[in-house]
């Protein structure tokens, strides 16, 4: 996204000259990506705004009353697509600038000034746009570009707009993309019309808003207009605390006596604008490493300790702007030297919108949820969880009150579980090398748990999935049966790692079990549960038996059995032998730990 918006391209300027100058212009230069499509252009259009649309319609009323309509309209980038086309013929000509033919110049709607020079060739035989402007007004549209393999393109239905090779192009025939380029390229360089050059989409920011909030712009006016940066020992700027805010202008403006300032005895005046808040939201970040730094900005060893900053989070409209600001920003301090590191961000994770009834929640629509409301009826926990159990982070969450209710539910039945375990007393040391099956079964799943939430935290981040293997978790400690003493202290490891996995989504919850199980720390200060592998090893596995890709059984195996048993015991399945009667085993293929799949034909 931040690649596109930047919109770095390579092209080739090229100049069109005009039959007679207009207001001292008298070429007119565009720049295409497609030089191989210039054999093609049948007619130049103009952006409304261009100084040489403006200077006709000064002598044409018409033309005038067209530029008008079209600056009302006030078409964006956005628009250009989907729009309506119109233009109009200004009568114009301009000279192609390898063969000299003359092509009509018009002004068009669907050409912006602030995009490229505000003129563009154009090719409707291989641009849509164009395709269509000239569909509407009756054009010549020529093919000069033929699909490089066996493909059609009809261009009376639509423009061919892909890449291939040259037809109609005289000396250029018959040349690819990269070739048509270089050579047309050097034609236009050797005639002094045209120079091959990198463009860029992306324009200066604006920074500087006319209001009140955001970080003041630390510039100084003199009476005669000079600018003079604020010296250091002047910084920072403060804004006034009174303000009367009146919905005209911004107070700084209405406000004589902050405005005027001495410096070196001299009156000046203070910038009133302000940064936007962008600015200040692209580096402080950086200023959180130190916040209680004095000797300037940035204490930079600390800030190479920390950063960059491991996760970054925020909605998908971030990605291009504040992102950019921010990266931006950083190689600035970087190459200031107030500090050592190239990006700001390791990862970046764009989460999803909260929705209601299917639109999203938003104060204007009148379909927002008052969280205090559901925190006062069911804690903040409660709300937590839902919210993290309802999608994964990155997708879109559906509200839904019965599923506030039910993680609830969930939370209680996780109270009732600590609470009924503890009133047993005391719990036995474990002893895992010397556990029944059962109780076997049940560690094997809190430490599968463990390492599932762990990754389901820190790699995948999916949080949705981490509280499910928590509460598939708990499901297994509440089959459990008897009250030995090490079904206890199995139990006891259980909850434990339950209540240790959900803290950071259910901290309050968490703080409270935890000293209930016996802990003098705070939940927060524990260790993150550490997986006992030697937990994980199984007698036998479960296997999936597949008949030429379809499941069709499933068979327990020795956790070490050699491919020929894994084999023998996969065809010997009822279920396999009953699907693979009467035809011929042609392979059999075992993914360990996995499935066997059958090829029977």
């Amino acid at each position: 996204m931040q690649r596109n918006w930047i919109g770095k391209s390579r092209g080739v300027e090229i100049s069109f000259a005009l039959d007679a100058p207009v207001a001292g212009i008298d070429a007119l230069d565009v720049y295409t990506t497609r030089p191989d499509t210039l054999m093609g252009v049948t007619y130049m259009t103009l952006a409304a705004e261009h100084p040489v649309s403006l200077a006709l319609a000064a002598d044409n009323p018409e033309l005038k009353a067209f530029i008008d309509d079209c600056r009302r309209q006030g078409v964006s980038e956005a628009d250009l697509a989907t729009m309506p086309k119109k233009g109009m013929d200004t009568g114009l000509r301009v000279a192609h600038p390898l063969t000299g033919e003359p092509i009509p110049v018009w002004v068009g709607n669907y050409v912006l000034l602030e995009y490229g020079t505000g003129a563009v060739m154009a090719v409707p035989g291989h641009d849509q746009r164009d395709w269509e402007f000239a569909s509407k007004y009756g054009l010549p549209i020529v093919q000069v570009v033929a699909p490089a393999g066996d493909e059609f393109c009809d261009l009376e239905k639509e423009a061919f707009v892909d890449k291939g090779v040259l037809v109609n192009s005289g000396e250029f025939d018959n040349l690819d993309f990269d070739a048509a380029f270089d050579a047309i390229a050097g034609a236009l360089a050797d005639r002094g019309m045209g120079r091959v050059t990198t463009n860029f989409r992306l324009r200066d920011w604006g920074v500087s808003r006319q209001r009140y909030w955001g970080a003041p712009i630390p510039m100084f006016y003199k009476e005669d207009g000079t600018e003079i940066p604020v010296p250091a020992d002047r910084l920072p700027i403060l804004l006034p605390e009174e303000v009367e805010m009146d919905g005209v202008q911004s107070p700084l403006k209405a406000d004589p006596g902050w405005c005027r300032d001495t410096l070196d005895g001299e009156a000046v005046t203070r910038e009133t604008d302000t940064f936007d808040t962008f600015m200040e939201s692209s580096w402080y970040y950086a200023r959180f490493t130190c916040p209680d730094f004095t000797e300037g900005m940035i204490d930079r060893p600390r800030a190479d300790y920390w950063l960059p900053v491991d996760q970054y989070v925020g909605g998908i409209e971030h990605a291009i702007l504040h992102l950019l600001y921010a990266r931006f920003f950083h190689k600035l301090m970087r190459d200031e030297g107030l500090l050592s590191t190239d990006e700001p961000f390791t990862r970046l994770l764009c989460q999803g919108m909260v929705l209601k009834d299917g639109a999203k929640m938003s104060k204007s629509k009148g379909n927002t949820v008052d969280p205090q409301a559901l925190i006062d009826q069911y804690g903040a926990d409660t709300v937590r969880l839902f919210t993290m159990f309802a999608a994964p982070p990155e997708q879109s969450l559906e509200w839904s009150d019965d599923g506030v209710a039910g993680a609830h539910r969930f939370l209680r039945k996780l109270w009732r579980a600590v609470a009924g375990h503890l009133e047993h007393g005391p719990v036995a040391e474990l002893h895992p090398d010397d556990l029944p099956e059962e109780l076997k079964a049940l560690r094997r799943k809190t430490h599968e748990t463990i390492a599932r939430v762990s990754r389901d935290y820190g790699e995948r981040q999916t949080f949705n999935t981490a509280i499910a293997a928590v509460m598939e978790l708990l499901n297994d400690v509440g089959r459990l049966a008897g009250d030995s003493g090490q079904g206890r202290a199995v139990e006891r490891e259980a909850l434990e790692a339950a209540v240790l996995l959900l803290a950071p989504i259910v901290p309050h919850i968490g703080h409270r079990l935890w000293r209930e199980l016996g802990h003098d720390t705070a939940v927060i200060d524990a260790a993150w549960p550490a997986v006992d592998e030697a937990a994980l090893a199984r007698d036998s596995i479960e296997m999936v038996v597949q008949v030429n890709g379809k499941v069709r059984a499933k068979i327990d195996v020795a956790s070490d059995a050699p491919r020929e048993d894994i084999e023998a015991a996969a065809l010997a399945a009822e279920n396999v032998r009953r699907f693979t009667e009467g035809q011929t085993v042609r392979k059999v293929i075992v993914v360990p730990n996995k499935l066997v799949n059958v090829v029977a034909k």
